[in-house]
């Protein structure tokens, strides 16, 4: 199928470099990153899917594929199958992405969660060189108030840097506190479309890959970290001018996210599936 030979050429460069390096047992500190964080292999990307509502002819191998099913003189996804055995998480992630998308979004967190996971510590996250130096990173997080929203993020913060977050917390809030200008939650986007698996059609699944890798770029080029060895420069938040530079990225990566959740919503949502009031219980299932 030609979609499917494209998706894979895509995918396959997108992942060329992970790849390379793998076989040499090289890592790279930012660009590993979503297949470590993620715990995702390359072949995950590389898989394409039509998505929902798709007949497929001449594509007989997939009858066998878990959640697709015959139709006629063809094969789809089966995705009354998929909601109804993945119902939980399911709900859970189409909830988590309503929430997240229907809150206003806040740009003034600077990126400063990879400060807070460094601060007043002896270790650090990735053995890179911190660029102000110990006493420097520690300065720069006491002299900013904490505003961290993602508790993936969160759960990182140093001992030291937990209480200094304006609010705490926990699992249990993550729908109540996920907004779009969170870097964090637009690279989520990219778990959630891998979760959701033959309900998500290719291109949305490498679009969103590619949002990830993106904020993740800057998520490490404003971190703490020195990164020019690595050819990469900095955004000196800890200056004004940084700042603009951050939170100009950083609405324009939220747009991006924003624009994917909502293809992600369509694409998953059934159709009597009406969005009503979000339910802000503990998404439990989704990790």
């Amino acid at each position: 199928m030609p979609l499917a030979t494209a998706h894979a050429e895509r995918a396959d460069a997108l992942t060329a470099a992970h790849r390379a390096r793998a076989s040499r047992a090289e890592k790279h500190p930012v660009e590993d990153f979503l297949f470590t964080y993620y715990s995702y292999k390359p072949a995950i990307l590389r898989r394409w899917h039509p998505g929902v509502g798709v007949v497929l002819r001449d594509a007989p191998e997939r009858a066998a594929w878990r959640w697709y099913r015959a139709a006629g003189d063809g094969v789809t996804v089966d995705a009354t199958a998929f909601r109804s055995e993945k119902g939980s998480m399911f709900r859970g992630i189409l909830n988590l992405l309503r929430a997240t998308a229907a809150r206003p979004a806040s740009f003034g967190c600077f990126g400063l969660h990879e400060w807070a996971m460094a601060y007043r510590s002896d270790e650090v996250r990735h053995p890179v060189p911190l660029r102000l130096g110990r006493e420097g990173t520690d300065a720069v997080v006491d002299a900013h108030q904490l505003t961290c929203t993602h508790f993936d993020a969160f759960r990182f913060f140093t001992p030291e840097a937990v209480p200094l977050n304006r609010t705490p917390l926990s699992r249990d809030d993550q729908v109540r506190r996920e907004q779009p200008g969170c870097l964090h939650a637009g690279m989520d986007v990219y778990k959630w479309a891998v979760k959701l698996g033959p309900l998500v059609p290719g291109p949305v699944l490498l679009d969103a890959f590619e949002l990830a890798r993106d904020i993740r770029t800057l998520d490490m080029a404003a971190s703490p970290y020195d990164l020019t060895a690595w050819g990469y420069g900095s955004v000196a938040i800890e200056t004004p001018e940084g700042k603009a530079v951050y939170v100009a990225r950083q609405r324009a990566l939220s747009a991006r996210g924003q624009a994917l959740r909502q293809r992600l919503i369509d694409a998953v949502a059934a159709p009597d599936d009406t969005p009503g009031g979000v339910d802000f219980s503990p998404p439990r299932t989704l990790l």
